[in-house]
């Protein structure tokens, strides 16, 4: 359906009136409104509040959402502000009941400056349930009440000495920058970010063949501050950016003491380093030019230097004199001194040679240069023995050049092809390949067999070689020589995707997806020998009536990959298969009654993922259960208008989660002899939320 301008009414409107004006009285404009102008002048916005209920407190409900609370506020609100010089607000409020609360505002002159300042919490919730008898988590001291150690979890006082740990942190992010225009043709931004985690997350520490899993504190902060100068004419446009990242992290290290009955004397305590503070400073500059109506030239480069210094922990808290094993002043250094420096430059060329053909053309290349000083360390196995070869520090480093061609052509009518030839050079340093290069060849075809019905079909080729795979000689024991790592192993792949749209009348529409891929690795004897996956994918949009519209989607997706493997050191003695698979189906429904003053809402998924893994080996064993999550979901919303500028508003949502993981589910603290675990179950809950307020419009 055709629909016209509302500014080009309004003319055809006032000319009309103003050839009638002997007619008829003059028409009064003042009430008019213009929908189609730019800005809108004056105050208006929304403000949401009311009650929301919380059924039970979920661990895995509240991960992201901040729903773990059993009555929280409804807080929501929006606010904008244009006046006629040119001045302008804006305010955005969303869940400030809830941890994961976010607060923005920007304000500013038109053509002159804009400020902007916003705030945003995150929480994250790992796990549910976890207990455990250390004492002082959240702390960098783990300590152990009386009885303690034995040498089987079973020998240990758990029942009268576990208590509830809370895995989780939040996330803090205060947001700021101020950006103004010097001129005609130049503008300056400035941006700082402040970000702050605070909590504990899941670890584990082991002494040779017994383990505990761990609280970790987690006490960092990152600051980063971009400041930039831009300039842009009709043909010239260029950026000149500085950009700085520093991360502290309040605590060094970990220490637990051993709650199993050392196996060497001395070996008490444990010690975990923690990420250790860092910076990374940047300078980068991008540049577009048209060089004619028909060939645009764009070009950008950063150069980077990342930098680490922090001071080293212990090799070992075990001072045993027997155990004979190292000290902190036997480290050659006291610190890495680590540094590494980055560099990113592309290049593009984008070309209209003839009417509906378009050449595109691009390099890239990436660096990461670790210059870092190897150094010779002791060799110390969890605190127990001393490995008779030290280890070094291998400054990882790697080029990569990409090389990109592509060719869009419109044909007749609504004909589109395009082809594309894309090569990937990379060249690394300690690794057991020190170039593989990947040449990728795909193209696609799009358009329109017949007037409702829309059709694409991509294909790719990509061919990925190496020169040659060695073997690493800084690991210790070395390994198989004939095994293959995925990402460095030579591998083909083919992949399709299909998909087609039907609009069968002004009421209906359908669409049908489907994706292929698959990865055969024929010269890997150990290691990832094959990789498939395919999707089928299907939604479908229907207009029961002027009041009421319905949508459908579903989704099936299947990932099979095999590997193979050696106990022996030698040929492939045993192989697995995984086999993951993943099937979605949902509708949604919107529908406006009472003469639009009630608009109801609901949406419904069903969501399932399994997971298999089967093992042939040379002796036989049980095969390992599947591990599968179930997710319900419904959710219904109302909105009904009580005057003008007032609505009421409600929702409901209710979700059924369920999973099943064998390598958790019964897993006690006990359960093992030699693992101390923190008990942690997979997820399974039934939550109903339900939020009730009043939303006000100005």
């Amino acid at each position: 359906m055709r629909t016209s301008n509302p500014i080009f009414l309004i003319g055809a409107l006032g000319a009309l009136t103003a050839s009638t004006a002997s007619l008829a009285d003059p028409v009064d404009t003042s009430q008019w409104k213009c929908e189609s102008c730019p800005f809108e002048k004056g105050a208006s916005g929304t403000v949401d509040l009311g009650a929301g209920n919380v059924s039970q407190q979920s661990t895995k409900f509240s991960d992201f959402s901040g729903l773990d609370k059993e009555t929280y506020l409804v807080a929501d609100g929006s606010a904008r502000y244009r006046n006629e010089g040119g001045f302008f607000g804006s305010l955005q409020a969303r869940d400030l009941g809830l941890d994961s609360r976010t607060l923005y505002g920007q304000v500013g002159q038109e053509g002159l400056y804009t400020l902007r300042l916003g705030y945003d919490e995150l929480p994250r919730h790992f796990a549910g349930g976890a207990v455990s008898p250390f004492l002082g988590n959240g702390g960098t001291q783990l300590s152990l009440p009386a009885g303690f150690p034995a040498s089987t979890t079973a020998g240990m006082p758990l029942a009268s000495t576990l208590q509830p740990v809370d895995l989780g942190f939040k996330r803090s992010l205060l947001d700021a920058g101020v950006s103004w225009i010097a001129g005609e043709n130049l503008t300056y931004r400035l941006n700082a970010r402040h970000d702050v985690r605070d909590g504990t997350r899941p670890g584990s520490g082991s002494f040779y063949s017994t383990a505990s899993q761990l609280a970790m504190p987690v006490d960092q902060v990152t600051d980063q501050i971009e400041l930039a100068a831009s300039y842009a004419t009709r043909k010239l446009q260029a950026t000149l950016a500085y950009h700085v990242s520093l991360f502290r992290n309040g605590q060094q290290g970990l220490t637990w003491t051993n709650p199993f009955t050392p196996v060497v004397a001395g070996a008490n305590s444990g010690q975990l380093a923690l990420a250790p503070d860092n910076q990374f400073h940047q300078i980068s500059a991008s540049a577009g030019y048209q060089l004619n109506p028909q060939i645009r030239a764009s070009a950008d480069i950063a150069v980077g230097r990342m930098t680490q210094n922090a001071a080293y922990l212990a090799p070992t808290l075990n001072t045993d004199p027997s155990a004979g094993l190292p000290k902190l002043s036997d480290l050659s250094a006291a610190s890495l001194n680590g540094r590494a420096d980055t560099f990113n430059a592309n290049l593009k060329l984008t070309a209209t040679p003839v009417d509906g053909l378009r050449l595109n053309a691009s390099y890239a290349r990436d660096v990461r240069d670790n210059r870092t000083a190897i150094g010779s360390y002791p060799a110390v196995s969890t605190d127990m023995f001393l490995w008779a070869r030290p280890r070094g520090n291998e400054p990882y480093s790697f080029w990569q050049d990409r090389f990109k061609l592509i060719g869009d052509y419109r044909g007749p009518g609504s004909l589109r092809t395009s082809v594309g030839l894309e090569q990937d050079n990379r060249e690394r340093s300690y690794q057991e390949v020190v170039t593989t290069r990947e040449t990728t060849l795909w193209g696609s075809v799009a358009g329109q067999p017949t007037a409702g019905l829309a059709m694409s079909l991509k294909l790719t080729h990509a061919d990925r070689n190496n020169l040659g795979y060695g073997v690493s000689t800084w690991v210790d024991p070395s390994e198989n020589p004939l095994m293959r790592k995925y990402n460095l192993a030579q591998r083909q792949r083919d992949a399709a995707k299909l998909r087609a749209d039907w609009t069968a009348n002004e009421k209906l529409t359908i669409g049908v997806g489907l994706d292929a891929t698959n990865d055969n690795y024929d010269h890997s004897t150990i290691g990832l020998t094959s990789g498939h996956s395919y999707s089928i994918s299907g939604d479908l949009a229907y207009a029961l009536s002027e009041q009421t519209q319905l949508r459908l989607f579903a989704q099936g997706e299947n990932i099979r990959s095999q590997q193979a493997g050696s106990e022996s050191y030698a040929k492939p003695d045993w192989s697995n298969r995984i086999e993951d698979q993943f099937q979605i189906l949902g509708m949604g429904v919107k529908h406006l009654a009472m003469g639009g003053k009630l608009e109801l809402g609901a949406d419904l998924s069903f969501t399932r993922s399994h997971s298999n893994l089967t093992v042939d080996a040379a002796t036989s064993g049980p095969s390992f259960p599947t591990v599968s999550t179930t997710t319900d979901r419904f959710k219904l919303y109302a909105s009904y208008q009580l005057k003008d500028n007032l609505s009421l508003i409600g929702s409901y949502w209710y979700e059924h989660y369920d999973s099943v993981n064998w390598a958790l589910d019964g897993v006690a603290p006990d359960t093992l002899h030699n693992l101390l675990a923190l008990g942690v179950q997979p997820p399974r809950y039934n939550e109903n939320v339900v939020r009730l307020g009043l939303r006000y419009r100005f």
